[in-house]
């Protein structure tokens, strides 16, 4: 897929003045890069199939499933920025590192993103909840679900891309039966996975 490819992916989902919007964190992104280190340089030339549409693809599966995400160890914005971008909703961003939490801030403010929170903490200390919570690459799914537990309601869908997702650890995750998990495929990455975990409500999937 080429970086025009990845782009048209997104104006034909969410058009064109989103599109721009995104051009425009991808500016920042680049220039920032040089002063810390928000995203592999390898990776700069390819940053709109590496990690803008890497991260609006989160949104493909939640279409439906309300109006507040909490991204969690945002780091330089992949997928937060691009959520609170596109989500009509409200989107909080949670980055411990405290320059990268100032990078985030200054994004948001810039850019006009309106009902976007940055906030410079570690996930236990947020009290609130939300209806769809991401995280990329932070953690092991156990420990995530634990750490963030008290953030999500009987009705939150977590959105967790990961690498290669493991048959085994698939079977350990189920072993938790007050959840479902669902493995999707990565539209950027044929190598991997995109973790859907709901609660399970006893119904038939």
């Amino acid at each position: 897929m080429t970086e025009a490819e990845a782009r048209d992916i997104i104006v034909a989902r969410f058009g064109e003045a989103k599109a721009r919007q995104i051009d425009n964190f991808v500016d920042l992104v680049r220039e920032e890069n040089s002063a810390q280190n928000l995203i592999a340089p390898s990776t700069i030339e390819t940053i709109w199939t590496r990690h803008v549409l890497d991260s609006a693809q989160l949104m493909f599966h939640v279409e439906h499933f309300g109006k507040s995400w909490l991204d969690i160890g945002t780091g330089g914005g992949f997928p937060g920025i691009i959520v609170a971008i596109l989500l009509d909703g409200a989107t909080t961003m949670v980055e411990p590192r405290r320059r990268r939490a100032e990078f985030l801030q200054r994004s948001v403010d810039q850019l006009g993103i309106e009902q976007a929170v940055v906030l410079a903490t570690k996930v236990e200390a947020v009290s609130d909840t939300f209806d769809i919570i991401s995280a990329r690459a932070v953690a092991s799914v156990e420990k995530l679900l634990q750490a963030a537990g008290r953030c999500a309601t009987p009705e939150t869908r977590w959105v967790l891309p990961r690498g290669r997702l493991e048959a085994e650890q698939l079977v350990s995750l189920r072993r938790d039966e007050s959840r479902l998990f669902h493995v999707k495929h990565s539209t950027t990455d044929p190598e991997s996975s995109i973790l859907i975990v709901e609660p399970n409500k006893g119904t038939a999937r």
